[in-house]
């Protein structure tokens, strides 16, 4: 089968699908995600949405929507930030897509007391009407073709039994037709044995058709690169490690690097206003971060203080550990937006 049907089954699965039955998240899980590492994440992404909701008006009804929101925790974060704005907390209206049963009560509990939320299967189903749409390690996730460059072609890789009875990776006989028309200079000039990797744009097609035509913008936070280039990077983590990807299957989170210039590009296309990529570091240090780091730290004890700093800095930072650099933050909005905060110099005050 191909690349992407084997990821698909393995995350997807009805009955043994990896996204379908468990909580991943956490130190007792196999991955960490921003919104654990500190709660500073999720209240400046929330005074991010309260700066667009200004910007498109103030509307009455705001549909603040998250795509695959694990525990809950970034929202939870975000809508307590927005408190700060009455008018704008009154017309929050709670949107999570979320197709995983055991995070759906996860995501009850931390959000039990709030208003007027609601899950969905699929962002289709969230009602009509401005909307901010938050999308944090959710593309990664999404399953991703193939392509081995040979002598005949491009040919899509994929995933069979080898003489062994083991899983192993081969490619399909016949080469993909006019792939190379497909493809920019820098790949169709890449060494055979290379590998090109896509998703189809299916996903980034809804997002911008919603947000372009009915007033918003969506943020897409991710880890990836900023550039259309080849290389393997589908993977495999479990329990904080990366593993086999054919090994286990529906027992490990499996993923790839999300291609932004591809999502930028879609979104372009079908009109929308495109604003980044930019590093998560970047975005997070010109939305305050570090106001916020030391608001909170004067507030502490030493030690907590300590790890408010350590959190940041995973946050912002670079090197092993970091997410900073690794991670990319892109937002989609109506044509009218021109600015949007992270992405030009003007920020939001972090004061909540």
């Amino acid at each position: 089968m191909a690349v992407w049907r084997y990821m698909e089954l393995c995350l997807m699965h009805p009955q043994h699908g990896y996204y379908l039955s468990r909580d991943p998240l956490g130190r007792e899980g196999d991955f960490t995600t921003a919104p654990q590492v500190s709660q500073m994440f999720g209240e400046l992404l929330g005074l991010w949405a309260a700066s667009v909701w200004k910007a498109i008006g103030s509307p009455p009804v705001l549909r603040l929507t998250e795509l695959g929101p694990g525990r809950g925790t970034m929202m939870a974060d975000a809508m307590r930030a927005m408190r700060v704005l009455p008018p704008l907390y009154q017309a929050l209206s709670i949107h999570l897509v979320e197709v995983n049963p055991v995070l759906r009560k996860k995501q009850q509990a931390t959000l039990s007391g709030s208003r007027d939320v609601s899950w969905h299967d699929t962002i289709d189903d969230v009602p009509d009407g401005p909307a901010i749409i938050f999308a944090n390690e959710y593309f990664d996730v999404l399953p991703i073709h193939q392509a081995v460059k040979r002598e005949t072609g491009w040919h899509e890789r994929i995933v069979e039994v080898d003489d062994s009875g083991k899983l192993a990776f081969g490619v399909a006989a016949e080469p993909i037709p006019r792939f190379e028309v497909l493809l920019s200079p820098l790949v169709r000039a890449a060494p055979l044995g290379a590998v090109f990797e896509w998703r189809p744009d299916t996903e980034i097609m809804r997002i911008t058709s919603r947000v372009r035509d009915q007033d918003g913008a969506a943020l897409l936070v991710d880890y990836g690169h900023v550039r259309s280039d080849v290389g393997d990077t589908f993977q495999a983590i479990a329990r904080h490690t990366f593993a086999d990807p054919l090994k286990n299957p529906g027992q490990a989170d499996i993923t790839a690097h999300v291609d932004f210039q591809a999502l930028a590009r879609a979104a372009d296309d079908l009109g929308a206003r495109v604003h980044g990529p930019v590093t998560q570091g970047e975005f997070l240090t010109r939305l305050g971060i570090e106001t916020r780091a030391m608001t909170l730290m004067a507030k502490a004890t030493a030690e907590i203080a300590e790890d408010i700093a350590g959190a940041m800095q995973r946050l912002v930072g670079g090197g092993r550990g970091g997410m900073g650099q690794m991670f990319k933050v892109l937002a989609v909005s109506e044509p009218n937006l021109t600015s949007l905060a992270g992405f030009a110099d003007e920020a939001p005050k972090a004061e909540a």
